[in-house]
């Protein structure tokens, strides 16, 4: 069985940004669709899982990013499934460039969720072989995102039809995006994500009307800030974030 999969990608002028360089949320698509790819490989894709009234959703996810490529450049996705833990599903990504260099490493925890009951299941319910790769191609282990009362900034959003994925809801690589919104423009304009976490708590529905919050953590550290990301109508939290910011020369 192949546990290793991999992908490559051709970097496109409507994939990067005013500078030319990848957009971050773009190399989470990357990721997304190389995952997909995967699991359509092994029989356990949302269309598979749809199927049997389940799908996969994301509950947490972390991305580290060494640099950032520029239009043209080819990147390599590398991914796997390296455990499994009960409800929760554990899947590594690495990209690297042309030469080789590492582009950015991510980890990502799945759960199956009922579409009826809308709660998740335990895994080996739904599929009887799940194989793992033991190796995580993050350092790390998913970090806290504390809670916070107060923000420095917010700014509001309207879930349009395109933000949808397959399971009807916001997709992943969107909540980022309505979080970078929230970073000031001055510190925007001279900088990239170096790292994104993301705990994904509830899920927003085409209509919906989102509000992204952030703050600063540490005055000490201005490039680290923590995103709330709320359901304006009742105030349920969909999505915790923390982003790490570094000087676009670093990259």
């Amino acid at each position: 069985m192949n546990t290793v999969f991999t992908a490559s990608y051709r970097v496109r002028s409507y994939e990067t940004d005013l500078y030319c360089r990848l957009k971050p949320v773009t190399l989470m698509n990357y990721f997304q669709d190389a995952a997909s790819g995967h699991a359509c490989l092994l029989g356990f894709s949302v269309a598979d899982l749809l199927q049997k009234n389940h799908t996969w959703v994301l509950s947490r996810y972390q991305i580290k990013i060494c640099r950032y490529p520029c239009e043209g450049e080819e990147v390599t996705v590398r991914t796997w499934r390296s455990a499994l833990d009960g409800y929760h599903a554990l899947r590594d990504f690495e990209a690297v460039d042309e030469k080789g260099m590492l582009v950015a490493v991510a980890g990502s925890s799945w759960l199956i969720l009922n579409l009826d009951s809308r709660r998740p299941v335990h895994i080996k319910a739904v599929l009887d072989d799940f194989p793992v790769h033991d190796r995580r191609s993050f350092p790390d282990e998913f970090i806290f995102l504390p809670k916070r009362g107060n923000y420095d900034l917010s700014k509001p959003f309207r879930v349009r039809m395109a933000d949808l994925d397959q399971n009807r809801h916001v997709n992943h690589t969107v909540y980022p995006e309505w979080a970078f919104e929230t970073v000031p423009p001055e510190f925007f304009n001279r900088c990239l994500p170096a790292e994104i976490h993301i705990a994904y708590r509830a899920e927003a529905v085409y209509g919906g009307r989102v509000i992204s919050r952030s703050a600063v953590i540490d005055p000490a550290d201005p490039g680290r800030f923590l995103h709330q990301l709320v359901n304006e109508e009742d105030g349920k939290e969909l999505t915790r974030l923390i982003t790490v910011w570094r000087c676009r020369e670093n990259f």
